[in-house]
């Protein structure tokens, strides 16, 4: 999905989440895409909360020793945002040419857009027309202007640099970007792809390219780490070991298993299951029969297990570098499997060097 940015400019893709900032380049090749950067910097709890940056400094510190630590030149940034500064709509309008398209949209946009006008960047993406062929879809994305505001800011702090925000993106569907050139899905498949972070999950059902439904879910990674701290006393960071499968001096692995179930059961399976039943409710549309997860507690011990037997269909951790080639000698293999769950946003930004002029 093409939103938000110039085409056809090389950029470097930087996630900037609530626990890491991830930066991915890429370059195309005869046999597709083979990775030329990649590489994480965490981030203290305080910097990113909430998915808004708190702290501008800390975050373009890390920014600046991705950039320098990978010796990253590129002066051009695609970023992405989710939760709620950012609205999807997809709406139903008579075939018309595209400037005519524009002048509609963006009379019309107020009625789809719970914010002023004035105070978001709106962009949108046909989908293709209706089954009578009388009308089209198109997808309306709108972020408001505070949120990417917010992002220049901590860029324009990164010291020695001149970064451009070419691309703004939303995470759902640079996670899309990532699934759709690592897999080839049936046209006819209806797939949800989650994309579990620190604090926020972004669903995404999409079938045939196109997404037919998303939201965004305030829950994620750090309910895990929440619940493991206050069951066992533990620290932040002895948390995050746990959380991560590890073993921590004084935790029973099986006490920590039925933690993390209870906390998956009560707090991100809920709000999945009920995603789906209302998408099942007002898409009309075939059954979902796939989940793909992607995201910082895509590991999380037990979790895709316990969607299997939830949802009673096929479930698979994303492999953003699926289909990404690189250089063993640069990546280890155990580098890359390592994080390439988490890495997922950051690949499906960068593809956004090869958008279609």
């Amino acid at each position: 999905m093409a939103l938000f940015g110039s085409k056809s400019k090389a950029v470097v893709g930087l996630d900037i989440g609530s626990s890491a900032v991830k930066a991915v380049e890429l370059k195309k090749t005869k046999t597709g895409h083979e990775l030329t950067s990649v590489d994480l910097e965490a981030l203290s709890p305080e910097a990113v909360a909430d998915g808004a940056i708190t702290d501008s400094l800390a975050v373009s510190s890390a920014i600046e020793a991705l950039l320098t630590r990978n010796k990253i030149k590129t002066p051009n940034v695609a970023i992405s945002v989710s939760g709620p500064p950012v609205i999807t709509k997809r709406i139903t309008m008579g075939l018309m040419e595209a400037d005519e398209l524009y002048d509609q949209i963006h009379h019309d946009a107020g009625q789809y857009i719970p914010f002023d006008l004035a105070d978001v960047s709106l962009d949108y993406q046909v989908l293709g027309t209706t089954p009578m062929g009388d009308q089209q879809e198109v997808l309306l994305v709108a972020v408001k202007k505070a949120k990417i505001a917010d992002y220049q800011r901590t860029l324009s702090l990164v010291p020695g640099r001149k970064l451009g925000l070419a691309v703004v993106d939303v995470d759902a569907f640079a996670v899309q970007n990532a699934f759709e050139a690592n897999y080839d899905p049936s046209p006819d498949a209806t797939i949800a792809l989650l994309n579990i972070g620190a604090s926020v999950t972004n669903i995404n059902i999409v079938r045939g390219g196109v997404p037919l439904f998303i939201r965004d879910v305030a829950v994620g990674g750090n309910q895990y780490t929440d619940a493991l701290q206050k069951d066992f006393e533990l620290t932040w960071e002895q948390a995050e070991e746990a959380k991560r499968g590890q073993p921590v001096p004084g935790v029973n692995t099986e006490q920590m298993m039925a933690v993390l179930r209870g906390t998956s059961e009560t707090l991100l399976l809920l709000e999945i299951q009920k995603t789906f039943d209302f998408f099942r409710a007002t898409a009309g549309a075939e059954p979902i029969s796939q989940i793909y997860v992607a995201g910082g507690a895509a590991r999380t011990p037990g979790l895709l297990d316990l969607l299997r037997e939830e949802f009673q269909m096929q479930v698979e951790e994303l492999n953003p570098f699926n289909r990404v080639n690189y250089n063993p000698g640069k990546f280890s293999d155990d580098f890359i499997r390592e994080r390439a769950p988490r890495l997922a946003v950051c690949v499906g930004l960068a593809l956004r060097s090869f958008d279609e002029a």
